[in-house]
Parts: C-alpha cells; structure tokens; sequence
C-alpha cells in the first residue's frame, strides 16, 4: 500500500487527515476481521460469469439506466454493486475468476467509468452511504493490486463519508458514515485517525431527549410542527424505541435495527484490542438490542408489522432476523448473556421463546406484548407524535391509517408476509377508519396527533392500552382500549362519530388466508365457503390460530377470498415489480354504518387457540366488561382476579366483590387482588400532566412505598391513594407499586 501514500497523502490533508508510518497488530488484526466479513459471503460464479461478460466497452452494463439519478431511480447503484462481487470472486480461492486477468480488467474497467462519471442522486444517501460503502469494500479486497490512478480518483467519492456530512446527523446514519470512514482509514492503514472515528461510533451510544416532550402538549397547534424548532431528538429514546428523525416516529426495526447493527459489527471488530469499546457502552447497547429491538420482534425474530413504515412497501420487508447479531454481542460480553444465547437459538431455530412481556414504549406511542405463544403490539399517536413516517422516495404510498391504533396479532410470525400488495388499506388490523372513495395524496400520509390522552399502564407483563383517537384526516373520532391479559385480549371502542355519511368501519384482523374459517352464529357452527359475506347473531370466528370472541351476538363482515394488487401500486421505485399478484386473503370487520353517532364495539382475541376450544363453550367466561363508554372503559379478569381500566375523566368503577376504585384524575389503572383485597397497582398519565396519579378505594389500605402514599378515612371507610409518577423523558411510563 505504501506506493499510494504519495498520491493520496494531499487530499488527506485537505480534509484534516493525517497518516501513520506503520500499522500495529492491533490495526492488523481489525483490518483483517474487516477483510473477512466482507469475504463472508458465498461467490456466486454464474452471477459473476453474467458481470464479466456483459460488461460493455466503456465500462458499464447495458441493463442498468445510468441516466436516472432520481429517488426513485438511481440504478446506477448495482455498478458499484457488482465491482464488490467482481472483487470477491476474484480473491477467492474456491471461485474461478480467482486471480483470472478477465475479472480484474472487468473490475479496472467498470472502476474506472465510475471515477470518471462520478454519478450523484438526487437523495443524499447513495452519496454518502451507499457508493462510498461500496468503494471502501472494493479497495479492501483487492488492496493495491488497483492501478494507483484509479484508487485516487475514488478517494474523493469515499470521502463523502465524513462526519461533516450533511447526512452524519445523530441517529442511524452517522454511526453508519462513520463506520465507512473508519474501514477507508484502515485501508490507509491510518492508525490516529481510525481511533477518532472509533471514538465517534462509541459516542454514538447514548439516550437523547425525546423531543415531544420538548413541545408541551400545544403541538399541534404551533404552526410547522415538530420541525419548526429545530429541535434534535433523533436516536434511543430511553424507553429504548429509537427515533431517526423530529417527527417522533417508530424507526427501531429500520434505521434503529441498523444503527445497531453498526456499533455491534464495530463492537466485534475492535473486541481483545486496544481500541475496544467500554463495558458501560457495550452494555448500554445490549440493553437497547434486547429491551427495544426484539420486544419490537414476534418472538424475537420476525418484525412487528405495525412498527414497520414504508418499508412494509418492499417485498421481503417482514423476513425473519438472523442470529449474527446476538451472536456478536455473545463474542463481546456475558452481560444478559442468557437472554442474548435464547434470542440467538430462536432465530437459528434451535429455541422457542420463553420470554413474557408487556412494554410500552411511551416516547413513541407503541405497545407490544408476548407470550411463549403468541404476540401483538398496538401502534398509535398523539399530539406529541406523529403518525406514519413520510412516504420517501415513493414508497408506502398508502399508508395513511396504519398508525390508527394498529393492532397486529401473530402465532407463527409470518402471517403477514408480503400481504401489502393486496392489502386493503382502509382495514387496518384494529383501526377505526371512515371508508372513503380513495385514500388522500401520499403527502397527506404523515399527521401529528390531535389528541393528549394516548398511553398505556403495565407492570411488565400484562397491559392496558388507552387511544383516545381523533382522525387528523376525516371527520372522525373514537375511544379505543385493548387490555391484555394472558391467553385473550379485550377490544373496547366508545363514542364512534363521524360527521361524513360514510360507512366507519373497524377491523379485527386483515391477514393472509390459512386455512378453513369457522363460524358460531346462534350456537350454530360451520366451515365458511370463500368469498364475501355479512353475518348476524356472530359467537366466535376462528382462523389460522385465533379466535375473535363477541361478549353479544354480533353482526359482522367477513372476505376469506382472493385479492389483487402490486408492489407498483405502494412502491414507485423504479425496480419495483408491476406485475398484478394475487394472494389469499382474511378479513375481518364490523361495520358501523353511515355517519355514525356513539357507536361501539367490543370484541375478545384469542391468539394461540384451537378450533376445539372455541367449540368447547363460552371461551370468554372469565371476561367481565365493566363499562364501555367515552368516560371509563373497564375490564375485570375473574380469573386472574385483576382489573384493567381506562379513565378519559374522574370516575368510579366496582369490580365484582371487589374493593370500589374511584380515579381522582384521568388516567390508566391496572389492580390485582389476592382475595378482596389489592395485592399490587400499576398506573399511568396518558395525558402527561400530572405529578401524582390519586384515586381512592374502600377499605383500609396500607402502603409503605416511596412511590405512593396512603391515607384512610375510617368515617367513609376509603383510603386516598396518591402514586408519585415520573418526571421528564420518563413522562408517560407506569409506575407500579406492590403492597
């Protein structure tokens, strides 16, 4: 490499680099860990025959538009992608074109059109990310066996990964900008240098501020919104979501998956050096990787669809997670390390999940829960929020309601998979939606909240989730709760009132078809024939291992047919396939009517069952509703004796022989008995504005907490109760207290 230090040495020093004489073991050993990652990757022969025999004269292939630098464009990207397979076809051993003089003249050939042409695209990324990616890769792999020449001319374009860059901003991208930097100094083999870009991938590693709390509750209302401020936010929030950008959306399974993902391959690379990162970094990243990533993964392992964003416009976008990571971090630490080696099992499929968990991630407005058998999650928004990412680059395109209070429910992790080209878009899973002719302009899909009062109250294992939901798009408004309980879940809404005369729909589920549907209307069982019908007096539907339960007879709507649709459709891009598909189809809906004016609805899930337990009799006798109206929504499980309630305004509620519970203040309150009497308290403020959470019951009650106290008044017989709740980023989470 030494001959190229001349050549380079001055836009180095343009740039504020400087270079080292000799590298030490250390860099050695890093460069080549770096080296083998990229050489991990089984060569495909016939693919690298296509590449070298079709490259043209002048360095390019006839089949990549080299012309369209657009968003939705930018072929040119598959150049640089073939370089790196070219390359690694080359180095390696097994491969034909292992040192062949064919490969590397093709290699040379289409380097050199690159260099020259230096193609930029419209969207910042390929610039900055993706092309000098590409590029380091290739110098890392044929190392000086490049002419000079070339290797200079392309340091400029590996140079836009610099952490000046307009892209290097705190969040995914800057720990990626950063990495790319630091392989390009190891391929200068420039030691000082490469320990300040480490440095900067391990700084990467902290909790930011969440930036709705920033704008007070007003937001909504202060013209341009979140972005108007200037405001940073971007990163892990410390309810362990992450934010990309100021718009206070679910990024964690995209660009927080891949932020991640950087830190643990530089994590990896540097472990046993000198430059390896702090226990304190290294442990702050496994708890973000377990808390917030895989509590965002069906079994920790399949994507969540309601946290992914316009993603969910790409086919594949909901493939299952591989091992590496988790079993990268197992290379650098024995923190967590049980949870880490079972997350790395299931996803090897050598495991299952034994985890249990309810999580609200309440800087971002999104719920998940687990059991060993099953997963949903609740996504939603409020005037902290907003409520979709935008759709860049032309894709989801039509993802206007998916943040409506999406409830998404999954047995095997896969029932969703590749559903968006026929997806019905105005039946989201769990959403309250108007039924319109079309869907407004895609510039429309992103919305901020019109509502405070969004939250949920867990105490880590069971939850309640309260929407107070107020469309920013249609004329619409609803009070909505799930309450989730160990093998059901309840679906309250209240107050549904549109102004439009429009059917309002609300969807139970919307999934790929799996098998026979069975129906109970009137205590009458059968198999359903395909296609699309209404039915009155509805028990119990069962599909695909779950069961959708009505407290009263229901009338219902129900397709179990085929769909048409595209990827074109929701995905402008310009590889994005045209083609008309067709896939089978479950849906599930309750319809409202026209205009409707303080509806309902209420519905029980049963995920994880079979068609015979259904059969069996009531499966709900366990479910009592307590109410159901746009004041209070309650629930009280008998069997586990806990109640579940959501307070939109002071009231009281009296669960069975239970001790009477009166709120004080508007809220989320989740109680659990051991007799008659309360055993533990878990509470929330949706709304964000209160210091202490007070409600009173009768009886006395005794609490030594330094989270709560209590007083009792033996004249009335009740005992005032006030639970301290916090403060700061940490508006918004449960607090539960055990007496």
């Amino acid at each position: 490499m030494k001959h190229l230090f001349t050549t380079i040495t001055a836009l180095l020093l343009s740039t504020g680099l400087t270079i080292s004489a000799v590298a030490d073991k250390d860099i050695a050993l890093i460069k080549k860990r770096v080296l083998e990652s990229i050489m991990n990757q089984k060569v495909d022969d016939k693919r690298v025959d296509v590449l070298v025999n079709t490259l043209q004269p002048d360095g390019t292939w006839a089949y990549i538009n080299y012309t369209d630098v657009s968003r939705e464009g930018f072929e040119n990207r598959y150049h640089h992608d073939n370089l790196v397979q070219m390359a690694r076809a080359y180095k390696t051993k097994s491969s034909k074109y292992y040192k062949s003089k064919k490969a590397k003249s093709a290699i040379e050939s289409a380097l050199k059109h690159w260099v020259e042409k230096d193609y930029i695209c419209d969207n910042w990324h390929p610039n900055q990310i993706g092309t000098p990616s590409s590029l380091v890769y290739l110098m890392l792999v044929m190392g000086d066996e490049l002419p000079a020449g070339l290797v200079t001319k392309a340091q400029p374009i590996i140079g836009r990964a610099h952490l000046n860059a307009s892209g290097a901003r705190p969040s995914g991208d800057r720990i990626k900008i950063a990495g790319i930097l630091a392989k390009n100094l190891l391929f200068l083999e420039d030691d000082e240098q490469f320990k300040s870009a480490l440095k900067v991938i391990e700084g990467e590693i902290v909790h930011v501020d969440w930036i709705g709390r920033q704008y007070g509750y007003g937001i909504s209302r202060i013209n341009g919104g979140m972005g108007s401020k200037g405001y940073n936010g971007r990163g892990i929030q410390s309810d362990y979501s992450f934010h990309h950008r100021e718009d206070g959306v679910n990024n964690t399974l995209s660009y927080g998956t891949g932020y991640a993902d950087a830190f643990i391959e530089w994590a990896d690379y540097v472990s046993g050096t000198r430059f390896a990162f702090s226990a304190e970094k290294i442990n702050k990243l496994v708890d973000y990787y377990l808390d917030g990533i895989c509590k965002h993964l069906i079994f920790g392992k399949y994507p969540d669809p309601g946290a992914k964003n316009r993603s969910v416009s790409r086919e594949d976008a909901l493939h299952a997670y591989s091992s590496t990571a988790a079993k990268k971090l197992l290379k650098t630490t024995d923190y967590r390390k049980n949870e880490l080696q079972e997350i790395a099992g299931i996803r090897d499929g050598i495991a299952k999940a034994t985890v249990s968990h309810a999580t609200f991630y309440w800087n971002t407005e999104h719920f998940t829960i687990q059991r060993p058998g099953w997963f949903a999650s609740v996504r939603m928004y409020s005037t902290r929020n907003y409520s979709m990412e935008v759709p860049y680059n032309s894709e989801g395109l039509l993802n206007h309601h998916r943040g409506d209070g999406a409830n998404h429910i999954s047995v095997t992790g896969d029932e969703y998979y590749d559903i968006f080209p026929v997806f019905d878009y105005q039946k989201v899973p769990g959403a309250t939606i108007m039924q319109k002719p079309d869907l407004p302009a895609p510039g429309q899909i992103q919305q901020l909240g019109l509502t405070d009062f969004v939250g949920a109250a867990t105490d880590g294992k069971y939850g309640a989730v309260g929407f107070d939901f107020k469309s920013p798009l249609d004329p619409l408004c609803a009070r909505k709760t799930w309450f989730f309980f160990d093998t059901e879940y309840v679906c309250l809404g209240a107050g549904i009132s549109c102004k439009t005369n429009l059917p309002v729909v609300t969807t139970l589920n919307q999934s790929l078809l799996r098998g026979d549907v069975i129906i109970s209307t009137n205590q009458k069982k059968g198999i359903l024939e395909k296609g699309e019908k209404e039915f009155e007096n509805v028990d119990w539907i069962y599909h695909d291992n779950v069961g959708y339960a009505f407290p009263w007879p229901a009338k219902i709507n129900l397709k179990n047919n085929s769909e048409t649709g595209s990827w074109w459709t929701i995905n402008k891009q310009t590889d994005s396939p045209k083609e008309p598909i067709q896939k089978e189809i479950f849906k599930l809906w309750l319809n409202h009517g026209e205009r409707p004016s303080n509806e309902s609805y209420s519905y029980i899930v049963f995920p994880a069952t079979t068609s015979e337990k259904m059969m069996a009799g009531n499966p709900a006798k366990n479910i009592e509703i307590l109410s159901n109206t746009t004041e209070i929504q309650a629930v009280l499980n008998t069997e586990l004796n806990m109640l579940q309630a959501v307070f939109y305004k002071a009231g009281k509620i009296k669960p069975g022989k239970n001790p009477e519970l009166e709120a004080k203040n508007p809220g989320i309150i989740l109680v659990k008995f051991s007799g008659e009497k309360i055993s533990e308290i878990s509470v929330s403020d949706p709304n964000r504005e209160l210091s202490t959470f007070n409600f009173s019951v009768s009886g006395n009650v005794v609490i030594n907490s330094g989270h709560a106290t209590s007083i009792w008044n033996s004249k009335s017989d009740r005992t005032d109760i006030s639970i301290h709740l916090p403060a700061g980023n940490y508006e918004g989470k449960s607090v539960t207290i055990k007496l």
